[in-house]
């Protein structure tokens, strides 16, 4: 750095470096493949979800299975939309989804996951409603390992006093 002795030559100095910050808030470009599509992997417990997001007519397909016969629970189905109602763009993309590892409900978490950051992804203007909402933060939440000479991760074995 130059001589700096002075209140002023540091805001002289910030000011001249200024440009190098603008640029760097400059609006992201999207990142789509060849076939228009973006990709992004979603996590939620033990589930690891791959996603594909692509502009279409609303279909979700997880697994090579329509999501209402994959995720028969209705509250499942719900968790899958909450992005697209967000970012209110409901019906204009197809989900392409391959998800493995934990339960259903872990899995539409990790879909979740993935579709949110596919979506911020294909168009970086939705990115502040699905951060404000959350949706683009993995929820790091496992189970905790089984230790020896414990019953489970914790508990301990029944005490007999004799």
């Amino acid at each position: 750095m130059a001589d700096i002795k002075s209140l002023d030559d540091l805001k002289s100095a910030v000011a001249g470096s200024a440009p190098a910050a603008a640029e760097s808030a400059a609006p992201k470009a999207p990142q789509r493949d060849s076939l228009g599509r973006s990709y992004a992997t979603g996590k939620r417990k033990d589930a690891v979800a791959r996603v594909w997001v692509k502009p279409g007519s609303g279909k979700v397909v997880v697994n090579g299975k329509e999501m209402a016969v994959y995720f028969a629970r209705p509250v499942l189905q719900m968790i899958l939309k909450q992005p697209f109602q967000i970012a209110n763009v409901e019906g204009q993309f197809d989900v392409f989804a391959t998800v493995a590892g934990g339960g259903l409900s872990g899995q539409a978490g990790a879909v979740k996951h993935g579709i949110s950051k596919a979506l911020q992804l294909y168009e970086p203007s939705l990115r502040p409603a699905l951060k404000a909402a959350g949706f683009l933060t993995r929820d790091s939440r496992v189970v905790e390992r089984k230790k020896y000479g414990k019953a489970k991760a914790r508990r301990s074995f029944q005490f007999s006093k004799r």
